[in-house]
């Protein structure tokens, strides 16, 4: 089938290798490159180097809703367009631009997480199972009708990175199903999403990060899962004689013991373990705000952590 790719972000990488490998792309397009990085330099999307890579021609669209981009699409003889990770809304011109429409694949089971941080608001909010979905993109955000959908377990301790990951490679098996469903000039109206079972999943911000010890432990361990890698749940650590203080991110923890701490929320134990609402956190690992990510030990072993130190909240 010849077809349209529209994507940036590395969740699209798996997809868009599976659809140059198996069927006609007529063209690629991407958002033009970013400064990125302690340099500030330009750095091309993702989407960008696979597409080059595969001889595809590529567009990046500081609009992809402008008109002369609207018609040199239209004009590519594409069946069916794909968007994946595009971060542009498509317009109704574009929607009609192509005889069988457009099609998402989306981070998310559908109708739960629309918006544009699904994964990280599932493990943030507990949930046992993750997935992605493949629908057919409408005038509203993530509301089309669902053509295919796979789901995943959430491991223990899985931070929104690592199931990120996972989900942009179960993205070309629900792929490649949705696109099955377009063979022989077949049109597949989808099914609808239940608007009873509708949740969101806006946009995180750096401000979102910051911890709040005060917390139940289980909402604190999906809290610091779900914020890693972006925007991290950030907060300070401090020695008990106030001789050392520093930024940190927490990035991976799960709950410890059950059972009231006796001691106030973000003081450590005997045990190094964190004290919470209820129960207690125990930091597997932690980003110091000028290092590397390292394990709690190895934090532990280099500043010299006692009992009686603590972590604070920080709210700038």
């Amino acid at each position: 089938m010849r077809m349209l790719f529209v994507g940036s972000g590395d969740f699209a990488g798996p997809t868009l290798h599976y659809l140059a490998r198996e069927h006609e792309v007529a063209t690629v397009v991407t958002q033009p490159a970013r400064k990125a990085g302690r340099g500030r330099s330009l750095r091309p999307t993702a989407v960008r180097a696979l597409a080059e890579q595969y001889g595809i021609p590529l567009i990046e669209a500081e609009d992809v809703n402008a008109p002369p981009i609207v018609a040199q699409l239209s004009a590519t003889g594409a069946e069916l367009g794909v968007v994946v990770a595009f971060g542009q809304k498509l317009g109704p011109e574009l929607l009609a631009s192509v005889p069988a429409g457009f099609i998402n694949l989306h981070a998310s089971l559908l109708p739960k997480y629309r918006g544009a941080a699904p994964y990280q608001w599932a493990v943030i909010n507990g949930e046992e199972k993750a997935g992605v979905t493949v629908f057919r993109l409408t005038s509203v955000m993530d509301a089309g009708p669902i053509l295919t959908q796979r789901w995943t377990s959430i491991k223990p301790a899985e931070t929104a990175a690592e199931l990120h990951d996972r989900l942009a490679h179960i993205g070309p098996d629900a792929m490649r199903a949705a696109v099955d469903e377009f063979a022989d000039g077949r049109i597949p109206e989808g099914q609808p999403q239940d608007p009873a079972e509708v949740t969101q999943a806006p946009k995180l911000k750096k401000k979102d990060g910051a911890v709040d010890f005060s917390r139940p432990a289980d909402q604190l361990a999906h809290f610091v899962c779900g914020m890693w890698s972006w925007p991290g749940a950030s907060c300070a650590f401090e020695s008990k004689d106030g001789r050392k203080q520093e930024r940190v991110i927490l990035a991976r923890a799960r709950v410890g013991d059950p059972g009231p701490a006796g001691i106030s929320p973000g003081e450590l134990d005997a045990r190094l373990f964190i004290a919470t609402a209820g129960a207690w956190l125990e930091l597997l690992e932690i980003k110091p705000a000028a290092g590397r990510v390292m394990t709690w030990q190895e934090y532990v072993n280099g500043r010299h952590v006692k009992p009686g130190d603590r972590f604070v909240t920080i709210t700038s």
